[in-house]
């Protein structure tokens, strides 16, 4: 099951994630992207804690596309250091995991 996994980010709003989430899609690097209500994180950055509303999104794809993955996102994506997080996925249906494959450009 390790061919697949769970990438995460985050973005400053709704609007952002949508807009890079759908040129993934069109790409094909991912068969997925969940986009979450705003929540808030706190995080440390130059030294100083800071307070963001931010939007989670959660994208389904292969571990052989995670580089070409990563690279769109550091390239389109406002932060200077986006959070680009992959986990593997240990289980999961068949069907499911042959969705992935399937929208991700591997038939």
């Amino acid at each position: 099951m390790t061919d697949y996994i769970i990438v995460l980010t985050t973005f400053p709003s709704k609007e952002e994630a949508e807009k890079l989430s759908e040129k993934l899609l069109k790409a094909r690097l991912v068969a997925c992207a969940n986009i979450s209500s705003q929540m808030e994180s706190i995080f440390r950055w130059n030294g100083q804690m800071e307070k963001e509303n931010e939007v989670l999104v959660i994208m389904k794809t292969r571990k052989k596309l995670f580089k070409e993955l990563s690279g769109w996102i550091l390239t389109h994506h406002p932060y200077d250091v986006p959070e680009i997080l992959a986990l593997p996925v240990l289980m999961g249906s068949d069907e499911y995991l042959n969705w992935i494959k399937e929208e991700t450009g591997e038939w």
